[in-house]
């Protein structure tokens, strides 16, 4: 024989069990700090904080990668300001070098000095940034050139490669982060190129020929011209950079915002919400306690 519970007693129980539940989901979000710890707790707003989330997560890694773009752009930035300061030593040593009062043994002297600038221009076009090549472009594993003074070219071949990366804003918007070394060192335009300039005035102060240390001092200001721009090159990808972290580093504060508050418990409400089940659930308690427990067999005794 299947019985039932008294019909009070029934709606007792099913009361209690929704304030024990609600009970429980207020004490975990106090506990969590969270407010949504499952779908059924707001399947409405999943969908909305799926999405935040995602978001946040792209954006997060977008400012990370800026942050070591920014590194390669300053060690670009500085490499370049050297460079420069490199050649204007360039010119000056052309210059006293083109005088017709400079001996053989002087120019020679400026040829040896010019030597050792061109090695120098080497080792900066081999900046490294975290263990990186930043000239070399996406080979950054790779040395881009080998400086060898006692080579007729002594400089190397280009070693590298293309340089095909790109920093993104969070928007989606891309932009160029970085020259290789070729391009700005050893231009395929001889006007520009920044190697060639270098040997050869080293070279014409060497053989001691005034129309050649002509020729190659008078080509010096339009490759130091070059050398600038790409100098000012790196200053602009610095400030994109910049303005990039800006963007993103906004956006990651929104969106956090945001996060915060679908997810976040509302620890005021929530505990004022506790505190009211509580008394529910007490008050629940003390009534079920006036049911009425008489049965058929109490009333024929």
């Amino acid at each position: 024989m299947v019985s039932s519970l008294n019909p009070n007693l029934q709606q007792f129980v099913d009361s209690f069990n929704g304030i024990t539940n609600s009970l429980q989901r207020t004490q975990l979000e106090i506990s969590s700090g969270l407010r949504i710890n499952q779908l059924s707790d707001s399947p409405d707003t999943i969908s909305t904080l799926l999405t935040a989330r995602a978001s946040l997560s792209s954006v997060q890694q977008i400012n990370s990668n800026l942050g070591r773009f920014q590194s390669e752009a300053n060690g670009g930035e500085q490499a370049l300001e050297t460079a420069v300061q490199l050649f204007d030593h360039v010119q000056t040593l052309g210059a006293q070098g083109a005088t017709d009062t400079v001996d053989a043994a002087t120019r020679a002297n400026l040829a040896t000095q010019l030597g050792s600038i061109l090695q120098q221009m080497g080792g900066l076009a081999a900046t490294q940034v975290e263990g990186r090549y930043i000239f070399s472009g996406d080979s950054d594993q790779q040395t881009p050139y080998i400086i060898d003074l006692t080579q007729a070219n002594p400089v190397s071949a280009y070693m590298g490669s293309a340089s095909t990366r790109l920093a993104q804003y969070p928007d989606g918007t891309t932009f160029q982060v970085a020259e290789t070394a070729q391009t700005i060192f050893d231009s395929n335009d001889p006007t520009t190129n920044v190697f060639q300039a270098i040997n050869d005035l080293r070279t014409a102060l060497a053989s001691n020929s005034d129309m050649a240390i002509q020729t190659a001092v008078s080509g010096l200001s339009k490759v130091s011209s070059y050398l600038n721009a790409q100098l000012a090159f790196y200053g602009n990808v610095q400030d994109e950079v910049t303005n990039a972290t800006n963007e993103g580093q906004n956006m990651q504060t929104q969106l956090q915002a945001q996060i915060s508050g679908l997810q976040d418990t509302d620890m005021t409400a929530a505990i004022s919400q506790l505190t009211q089940e509580q008394t529910q659930e007490q008050a629940a308690l003390q009534s079920e306690a006036l049911i009425p427990r008489n049965t058929l067999f109490d009333y024929l005794k």
